[in-house]
């Protein structure tokens, strides 16, 4: 078993912006578009954590992770998600991670380049075993938490931002991510 942990891009946080479209923390977590490298990379039985992206005013934190289940394209994605259909929210906003239409091209509301696409579609994570800080309570904790912890489970120097601790992601052995995992249900535990 390995592990994979990642920032997420620039301004998601979602609990400042409520804008991070992937992964998707449900009942069935998924991740769709981003870090084709690690998507790539995993195995059933892998996990895969992502942290906040950085965003002024507020420090970053592990947003949630899960144990990766089964990888597919985003056409199957497409049929077996249709709630993660790339989509505008009431607000506005882009929501969901199957970057495809019904006929697998890029859907048009996914602006990245096309140049990249094909990566961007193969490998389609589905998870098991969410963990996912939501309350307002578990994200000032794992706020306030996530650099020290971050800096024991990598044993790395303490730093005053994520990306200088860990870089833009990380691999995780068995015992980081009982760790990590630990540290993110116990937040959960004691806000209930």
């Amino acid at each position: 078993m390995k592990g994979y942990i990642y920032i997420s891009s620039p301004n998601a946080d979602p609990e400042r912006n409520r804008n991070l479209n992937d992964p998707i923390f449900r009942k069935t977590p998924t991740l769709g578009g981003c870090m084709p490298p690690i998507r790539r990379l995993v195995r059933p039985g892998d996990y895969v954590f992502v942290i906040s992206g950085a965003t002024r005013g507020v420090q970053q934190y592990v947003v949630g992770g899960f144990e990766v289940a089964e990888k597919i394209d985003a056409l199957a994605a497409y049929n077996r998600f249709p709630e993660n259909r790339l989509q505008l929210n009431a607000e506005g906003k882009v929501v969901g991670n199957v970057l495809v239409d019904s006929t697998g091209k890029q859907h048009p509301l996914d602006t990245h380049s096309p140049t990249n696409f094909a990566s961007r579609i193969e490998n389609y994570l589905i998870g098991v075993n969410p963990v996912a800080l939501e309350t307002p309570a578990e994200v000032a904790r794992g706020r306030s938490e996530t650099l020290d912890r971050l800096s024991s489970i990598l044993e790395k120097r303490r730093a005053n931002r994520v990306i200088d601790v860990m870089g833009r992601w990380a691999r995780l052995d068995q015992v980081q991510i009982e760790k990590t995992l630990d540290w993110l249900q116990g937040i959960k535990q004691q806000s209930t």
